[in-house]
């Protein structure tokens, strides 16, 4: 994975698009009326890490590459998506190629706004968004069973699929979502060959009001707090009004800026951080001459599947990986005085990379 996406959804009029303009820096159409985005846009962001810069400055790197997030603004949903309100199904398949969903959940109050609903109820709102998801799960569900019941005469080797795909429906009939569905480790793998929109890690962003910074926290935010808490999810508040202000801004007078709100770091930031959180990702980092680049890659993977980011060559002919801690290239002034420190360990294919290691992969 060395490019995350999450796939931003929301109601209409919740500041979706407004965030996403901040996000991402591009300036689309933000209207206050429903539906006014209908293809997916798309902004891919750096993930900027002050780690690169004072690696590249030691090995006197040409260029440093920024790991990324792609940002992909999927069409405003509304209750009855999932049988062809409003838009439709046109915005699912752009979810389902996304590695997380970030909702936004309007915790704001603001008469010129007007909402989908008439009223500001932050909890109804992620509910009908996830019933339409649930909707759209159940409804590629029975279509994959109607196909399977039919092949799976005389073949025992698909009845596992089968009975997965019946818990499956008996669940999402419930109106419960996918990820609160416990599975072993068998329909574990079963569940890898079906692309469910409400298995996917969930970011509720609560996008509040001016009024309510610094603190960035309101009682409706407290709300979705709680209901994340229940489901395993994360929340993140931020202002979009006062995002898409930074996003105008010079970088160089961004902190400034922030200061004078209170604020420690933008909201592009903590999105970022959250995202990296729920979906265990961490970044590991190679510098040299030609470049000085951040990977990321899931939490718990050994050097050599770590080598086969940067290429599948490098981790077939894997022979070790020579690995120093970001803090130790500091501590020693780059690898070598980290060798001379005894601080340059070799490690072999199953050793687990950690955030944050610098690391020099030999191979055959």
């Amino acid at each position: 994975m060395t490019n995350l996406s999450c796939g931003i959804v929301g109601l209409p009029n919740v500041g979706k698009s407004t965030l996403f303009n901040a996000l991402t820096r591009k300036q689309i159409p933000s209207e206050n009326y429903p539906f006014c985005t209908i293809d997916p846009n798309i902004g891919i962001v750096n993930v900027l890490d002050p780690r690169l810069q004072i690696l590249s400055d030691q090995t006197k790197s040409k260029k440093i590459v920024y790991a990324t997030v792609t940002f992909v603004d999927i069409a405003g949903l509304v209750k009855g998506a999932s049988q062809g309100e409003g838009l439709g199904n046109q915005f699912l398949s752009h979810i389902r190629e996304t590695d997380a969903i970030a909702q936004v959940v309007r915790c704001f109050e603001d008469p010129n706004v007007i909402h989908v609903a008439g009223a500001i109820d932050p909890i109804q709102d992620i509910e009908v968004i996830t019933l339409e998801l649930i909707l759209a799960d159940l409804q590629m569900v029975e279509n994959v069973l109607l196909r399977l019941e039919k092949q799976a005469k005389g073949r025992k080797d698909l009845l596992p699929s089968l009975d997965f795909l019946k818990k499956a429906a008996a669940h999402l009939n419930q109106s419960l979502p996918m990820r609160s569905l416990a599975l072993t480790p068998e329909e574990e793998l079963i569940l890898k060959h079906y692309n469910f929109l409400t298995r996917k890690k969930v970011l509720y962003i609560c996008n509040v009001g001016e009024n309510d910074l610094p603190a960035l926290d309101n009682p409706f935010v407290q709300r979705v707090r709680d209901y994340a808490a229940a489901e395993g999810s994360c929340v993140v508040a931020v202002c979009a009004k006062i995002e898409e202000e930074i996003s105008r801004l010079d970088e160089k007078d961004t902190p400034e800026f922030l200061s004078s709100l209170g604020l420690k770091e933008s909201g592009l930031d903590r999105v970022i951080r959250e995202t990296f959180s729920l979906l265990d990702l961490i970044t590991f980092l190679t510098t040299g001459d030609i470049e000085t680049r951040a990977w990321t890659i899931k939490k718990g993977m050994t050097a050599a599947e770590a080598a086969g980011k940067i290429h599948s060559d490098i981790e077939k002919g894997f022979i070790r990986a020579e690995v120093v801690s970001y803090e130790d290239m500091l501590r020693y002034k780059g690898r070598v005085g980290a060798r001379e420190a005894g601080k340059a360990p070799s490690e072999g294919r199953e050793y687990l990379v950690k955030d944050g290691d610098v690391v020099l992969f030999f191979h055959g």
